[in-house]
């Protein structure tokens, strides 16, 4: 990072980002075009989860590249000022990658549901029907390297 007085060097800190947040920005790439979609997740562990429709530009790039990128932020304000230059931003913002990877067991679809259920402060019982557990996709991504900025404060 080339603003080390603005690193989050804290993984407490970054994890509670992770942990606060409700949207992650996923980033993939098809062939050489980058795309990204903001999506519900849930943090736990060094891990996101995620859910979607069994199908989906996402998934099907997710299924010939898993590698990704994601971003989340927190706390943003435009601070002005009188001088336009001198306008900025308060932020702080959690950057990362690893790799997807599908959850195809029942019980381990449940808890990762449970995980982004958490996330959001709504209870989630688990008494998901394996009917309607095939007809969606969850996928986690292990965190694989992370780093923090935070500035304006």
């Amino acid at each position: 990072m080339r603003r080390k007085d603005k690193e989050i060097t804290d993984f407490g800190r970054i994890e509670e980002i992770l942990k606060r947040e409700k949207v992650c920005r996923l980033a993939l790439c098809e062939n050489d075009t980058p795309y990204l979609v903001p999506l519900s997740y849930g943090y736990a562990n060094n891990t996101l989860y995620f859910h979607s429709a069994a199908e989906g530009k996402k998934i099907g790039i997710l299924k010939t590249n898993p590698t990704v990128c994601f971003e989340v932020e927190s706390s943003v304000e435009v601070v002005a000022d009188p001088l336009p230059c001198n306008w900025g931003m308060k932020f702080e913002s959690v950057i990362g990658n690893g790799s997807a990877e599908f959850i195809e067991d029942l019980s381990e679809k449940k808890e990762a549901l449970k995980v982004i259920m958490d996330q959001y402060g709504a209870p989630y019982t688990g008494n998901m029907k394996a009917e309607k557990a095939q007809t969606i996709i969850v996928f986690k991504v292990e965190i694989i390297k992370v780093f923090g900025k935070r500035s304006g404060f």
